[in-house]
């Protein structure tokens, strides 16, 4: 039975599989205070950039004008007597793998946790602070061209507001790691099939397209899956409040519900919170989503409105985490560990001849001709500008065991794909692919979509996007490689009825007739 089939077959099923946690007929009150001491402490912090700022995941600049919702920092500390780990979920397009080392090492001087055991992830809210794509002293190495190109005509992170995401990345830990109390986890995962889509799709003329369009004659079917689980790690005090959770989805943050914002992810909380309250901590982490969207580009309807879309992404995945969470038992989270491997991946380098072609396209007007051609050549400039000085991309592979569950984190926009073969492969009943997380290295496509019935801008060359085709495989045989190295401890189940003794005498009576 595959673990899919599990999910399918809903969480009564997949607990029924598990070790009984606690003695039987222990109440469990008393068996939760007679096991180790597990603490778990948890933090928010505001990291909403200012009206004027640049709006980042763009091929070019686009400026915040309005607000919708605050974006923030989240922090968990997760301690099981021995070892702490952190996870903390940023709404934020992409987190630079130079910011993650800053935070660690301030992490690690601050609260004594091990650099290595620290995750940091984006939510890749489209309508966040700006942290990318261009950061700042990238290109200073450069011709002039190209540093106007990268400066000038390219979206930017702004080092100001870099400086305050690390700030309050580092107190939202520090903070977590204070306030750390007794509690338990739940660990469950439940299905949301319904608002994302591949936006990939397979055309009559046997290749592949990126978003064609609804209702476009040349439409013939999906060129990918989805991954429906949402995967959610509860967190409850002694006294069976909910303190806060971590929930995994793979769908992009790209409703843009109409100023800054969490995007999607703002009304995810809304939902949990409107049943918990609001002391609830959500963190979001991203599941293996570089291919999936909220966006159906097979259905013949129109798409909602930014606002009402936002709502139906976020209201759904939430609604569907609060299911689980509701019925999902609590017990031990340990142990907790942490593993890390990087690599040392080989760009894509442009052709010469290419090389020369761009060259010669940036220096038109980007206002006159075709401009995704523009932008194109520009990005095949900005590469080769880069592959000069960084030749090869940093990829940090990390796993991160809470008991049952298991954390893969990867810092590429990993197609869905290798999200689902983790999820077959890696010997966890709780796996959650973590996209994004502790840098960015942009999209890793599968080596079929680089093929012949392959396509899309996911597979272009350009300064953000730029592995060798293999990188997404290596990638998987690591995490799986690393997470092999840990053992899952049991899920909890809940506790067994007191031994038989008697009917309930009220329905152990005869019916009543009468003439």
């Amino acid at each position: 039975m595959t673990r899919h089939g599990l999910t399918r077959r809903g969480w009564l099923q997949t607990i029924a599989l598990a070790h009984v946690m606690r003695p039987p007929h222990a109440p469990a009150r008393a068996f939760l205070e007679s096991t180790p001491p597990e603490r778990v402490g948890l933090a928010e912090r505001d990291i909403t950039p200012a009206i004027g700022m640049e709006q980042p995941g763009n091929y070019f600049k686009v400026f915040h004008t309005a607000f919708h919702d605050p974006c923030k920092v989240r922090a968990a500390v997760f301690d099981d007597g021995r070892d702490r780990v952190a996870i903390v979920s940023v709404d934020a397009l992409m987190v630079p793998r130079n910011l993650v080392e800053r935070c660690r090492k301030r992490i690690a001087a601050t609260t004594g946790i091990p650099e290595l055991a620290i995750l940091i992830a984006a939510t890749h809210s489209h309508s966040s602070g700006p942290t990318g794509m261009v950061q700042p002293g990238e290109y200073d190495h450069a011709s002039e061209l190209v540093r106007k190109l990268a400066y000038e005509h390219s979206s930017c992170a702004d080092p100001r507001y870099l400086e305050r995401l690390e700030s309050e990345i580092v107190e939202a830990v520090r903070l977590a790691n204070e306030q750390r109390r007794p509690a338990r986890c739940s660990f469950a995962v439940g299905r949301e099939s319904g608002v994302s889509f591949n936006r990939r799709i397979r055309m009559k003329n046997g290749g592949t397209w990126t978003h064609p369009g609804k209702g476009n004659p040349e439409n013939l079917a999906y060129a990918g899956p989805i991954d429906p689980d949402v995967s959610v790690i509860g967190i409850w005090d002694l006294d069976n409040q909910l303190l806060g959770c971590l929930v995994n989805f793979a769908c992009h943050a790209t409703t843009n519900p109409g100023g800054i914002s969490a995007n999607w992810i703002y009304y995810l909380e809304r939902a949990i919170r409107g049943f918990f309250g609001d002391h609830a901590v959500i963190l979001f982490l991203a599941g293996f989503s570089g291919d999936v969207t909220q966006v159906d580009n097979l259905s013949p309807y129109a798409n909602p409105p930014a606002e009402q879309w936002a709502k139906l992404v976020g209201g759904r995945v939430g609604a569907e985490a609060l299911r689980v969470l509701l019925g999902a038992p609590q017990g031990s989270f340990g142990p907790v560990r942490a593993l890390s491997r990087v690599l040392q991946l080989q760009r894509r380098v442009p052709a010469p001849e290419r090389v020369r072609e761009a060259l010669e396209i940036v220096k038109r007007d980007p206002q006159q001709g075709d401009r995704t051609e523009w932008i194109f050549a520009k990005e095949i400039v900005l590469l080769d500008a880069l592959i000069q000085r960084q030749p090869w991309a940093t990829v940090e592979l990390q796993v991160v065991q809470l008991g049952p569950a298991v954390l893969l984190a990867s810092p590429g926009e990993m197609f869905v794909e290798f999200g689902l073969e983790l999820k077959q492969r890696v010997r966890f009943p709780v796996v959650m692919p973590v996209e994004l997380a502790n840098g960015c290295v942009g999209y890793v496509p599968t080596e079929e979509a680089f093929g012949p019935r392959g396509g899309g801008y996911e597979t272009r060359l350009t300064s953000y996007s730029n592995l060798e085709p293999s990188a997404g495989r290596k990638i998987v045989e690591v995490l799986v490689e690393l997470a092999a190295e840990l053992r899952p401890s049991p899920l909890p189940s809940p506790p067994l009825a007191p031994p038989f003794r008697t009917p309930w005498s009220y329905g152990n009576v005869p019916p009543e007739l009468y003439d």
